[in-house]
This record gives C-alpha cells, structure tokens and sequence, in this order.
C-alpha cells in the first residue's frame, strides 16, 4: 500500500466514523423545547465548538484503530485482491522481479 492510499484510506474511515458519532448525544431544538422561528425542529440547539472538537478527537481515535485493522488486514492478512476476482479477468500472477 502507498502513503497515498493510505491516506485516502484513513479520510476514508475518519469520515464514516465521524458521521457515525455526529448525532451522539445530540440535543435537538425540539427536545429542548426552544425552536426559533424559521429553523426545523430537529436542528441543533447548540453544537458549541467544544461539542463539536470532542467529537473530532473522539472519531480520530476510532478512525486510528479501524485504519490499523484495516491496513493489517491489506499488508498482511490472509486475502488480497486476486481473492476478490471472480471471475478470472487478472489472468496469472507474474513472477516476482528477479526470481
């Protein structure tokens, strides 16, 4: 794997995870019982930068351990990509270089 998809990949997974925890916790206008005029219900009643930095260094966290189960997995695991062809379209692996 290249330090470029390996960076792809962990934006990848930082976004999932950062989605996943986005609505945790989250106190709507509605629960609070203070809609403003103009604004849905189901908007947030005050997502504070605290709020919201908490939630980025939670999902860092998460997003490092999936990336290093995930990148394990690529470099070293029992499957690659030859185990994802299905339907024969690689044709035979080529010799290593020098062997």
């Amino acid at each position: 794997m290249t330090v470029t998809a390996a960076f792809v990949l962990y934006v990848v997974i930082w976004f999932m995870v950062f989605f996943v925890v986005l609505p945790l916790r989250l106190t709507t206008q509605g629960d609070a019982g203070t809609t403003l005029p103009g604004t849905h219900a189901g908007a947030p009643e005050d997502i504070g930068l605290g709020g919201l930095g908490r939630k980025a260094l939670i999902t860092t966290g998460v997003a490092a351990l999936l990336f290093a189960a995930v990148a394990s997995v690529i470099l070293w695991g029992p499957w690659g990509v030859r185990d994802l062809d299905w339907f024969g379209r690689m044709g035979p692996p080529s010799a290593p270089p020098g062997g």
